[in-house]
């Protein structure tokens, strides 16, 4: 298995988590959703795999390319 590290492409606040560790996500599935500028970004997973870690916590800011979840894919 491969380690996949997932990066906020914006900055904002982590709004809602959707994954949590364990969880199996698709190619493009919701792991979190940011809230930047009164808009709701997802936070897609770039690859199929299990969600291995979650590094933020709802409610925290977050800046643009911080590591928010590691996958095993």
């Amino acid at each position: 298995m491969a380690v996949v590290n997932v990066k906020s492409e914006i900055a904002g606040n982590v709004w809602k988590i959707q994954a949590k560790p364990g969880d199996r996500v698709e190619a493009d599935g919701e792991i979190m959703i940011l809230e930047s500028m009164k808009m709701e970004i997802p936070v897609l997973s770039p690859r199929a795999g299990t969600i291995k870690e979650i590094r933020v916590s709802e409610g925290e800011a977050i800046g643009e390319g911080q590591l928010v979840a590691i996958l095993d894919a």
